[in-house]
């Protein structure tokens, strides 16, 4: 299945529409009829395509014909030996990729700063993390990779571990050497998992870092929506050909729909074929983007564009240059107050800031005229905005002390306290800034008063915190 420019559920959709079937199935809206509210807001083409599981469209759970078929020409746009539809979001895919390579009470070496989904994924199944803190550029603030080193070390006192699970890149677009830890794991009898949810565009473009399946990865989750293009929560989880298809279809099937969208797939299967025939040039006209505003927000001065500068051959291996991540500290201003000055003065929506930078999110999708609109506001911003930086914090991520396995302290006996009363207790939730939803606490995790001042700083400057049972987060979920 090597035929890039088939698009099987897309084919499979538009002779379903062409022989005008009578529903008497779901949806009830009965392709936007008894809905036109709805049909006049999304379009009947919409409309007339989200529709069940049938024998000409297959079913996502068992596929047998057109799903499978498109499912196998991604595997090979990806390189990988199977490619698994997602509609559930990453999250789904992630939480798959760690449900089947680790059981309860299995080790999994992981960096902290991950996303939520893979701490949820081990509060379901009972597996305990072995944490690798990254290390932290102090400069910037910012949590890094992990360096194969550390990795080494981790599994040397953590011989019995199942798995090693990377992000290939982070949020910020710091990339580990991916394929020296796949490596290093599997010389030990581990598997390679990388959650490459903002790292779609590795496998189609190039100069780009590589990517999860070419270092060696045996699972990796990645994110078509966000670079790739397709709808919002549509994603793949791809397994190398070693991997038991059977077995991690049923894991996905734990934690997937019985429902699966055909807008969400049709997105998946339409946008691969695209990325798979014109890729090569997406990603560059992308990446000249990136690199045209980065040097234009570094010639404002104060704001500072990072990119492969950082690189160290260590916890920077590589950078991914279609990330416009800019350091905003020395403007005075933290990333999330310029993330709001952004968005309430200029009508710019950027992907989010933190307490000391900002990301764009750079696609084919932007038109220069857009380019030009965010360096022209960032500038004002600066003029007009700026102030003395004295007294702003300047670290994003925190060593965690882990008290308890996150199952045992979400699922055990629990209290809400005062948040400002929570120091030197064990935590039975989240807390997290959103996005990029890396949790600041984790079920399990100590509350020390370093972090209550990051947390009542970040809430201070406007960043949006989430995670906890009480929305206005004044009270905390605390083991007894």
């Amino acid at each position: 299945m090597t035929d890039q420019s088939r698009a099987p559920i897309y084919e499979a959709l538009n002779k379903y529409r062409a022989d005008r079937i009578v529903p008497f199935d779901v949806p009830g809206h009965k392709m936007g009829r008894g809905n036109p509210e709805l049909t006049e807001f999304l379009g009947k083409s919409c409309m007339s395509v989200d529709v069940n599981s049938s024998k000409p469209l297959d079913n996502l759970c068992h596929p047998v014909s057109v799903i499978k078929e498109a499912e196998s020409i991604a595997a090979s746009a990806f390189g990988a030996g199977n490619a698994f539809f997602i509609v559930n979001g990453t999250t789904a895919a992630v939480q798959a990729m760690l449900l089947a390579a680790a059981k309860r009470g299995d080790k999994i070496i992981m960096p902290r700063n991950v996303h939520r989904s893979a701490i949820n994924a081990l509060i379901l199944s009972g597996a305990i993390p072995v944490y690798v803190n990254p290390e932290v550029n102090h400069k910037l603030g910012i949590p890094l990779g992990m360096t194969p080193e550390n990795v080494e070390a981790a599994i040397k006192r953590n011989p019995d571990a199942k798995a090693v699970f990377v992000n290939n890149p982070t949020y910020y677009g710091i990339c580990s050497d991916i394929k020296r830890i796949a490596d290093i794991a599997h010389r030990h009898g581990m598997l390679l998992l990388a959650d490459e949810a903002h790292g779609t565009h590795f496998y189609f473009g190039d100069n780009m870092p590589i990517s999860g399946m070419a270092a060696g990865a045996d699972m990796s989750a990645v994110s078509m929506h966000k670079s790739g293009g397709s709808l919002t929560q549509s994603s793949f989880l791809l397994t190398a050909p070693g991997m038991n298809e059977g077995y991690v279809r049923q894991i996905i099937n734990l934690m997937q729909t019985t429902s699966g969208s055909y807008l969400l797939m049709s997105s998946l299967d339409i946008s691969r074929r695209r990325l798979a025939l014109h890729g090569k040039e997406i990603f560059a006209k992308v990446q000249s983007y990136a690199e045209y505003m980065r040097s234009e927000i570094n010639d404002i001065g104060g704001y500072y564009a990072f990119s492969k500068e950082l690189c160290d051959g260590g916890a920077i291996y590589d950078f991914d240059i279609t990330k416009l991540s800019v350091h905003t500290r020395e403007i005075g201003l933290a990333g999330i107050e310029v993330y709001d000055i952004l968005r309430d003065n200029y009508g710019i929506q950027i992907e989010f800031g933190d307490i000391g930078n900002i990301l764009a999110y750079v696609s084919i999708g932007d038109r220069e005229l857009y380019l030009d609109r965010l360096i022209g506001a960032l500038n004002d911003i600066k003029r007009v905005w700026s102030k003395d930086k004295t007294g702003m914090l300047n670290v994003e991520y925190i060593d965690p002390v882990v008290r308890v396995s996150p199952q045992q302290a979400f699922y055990g006996n629990r209290r809400a306290v005062p948040i400002e009363q929570s120091a030197g207790l064990i935590c039975g939730e989240f807390v997290m800034c959103y996005p990029p939803g890396i949790p600041i606490l984790a079920p399990g995790e100590e509350i020390t008063p370093e972090i209550l001042d990051y947390i009542r700083y970040a809430g201070e400057k406007g960043c949006f915190l989430t995670g906890t049972q009480d929305l206005e987060i004044k009270y905390i979920m605390v083991t007894e």
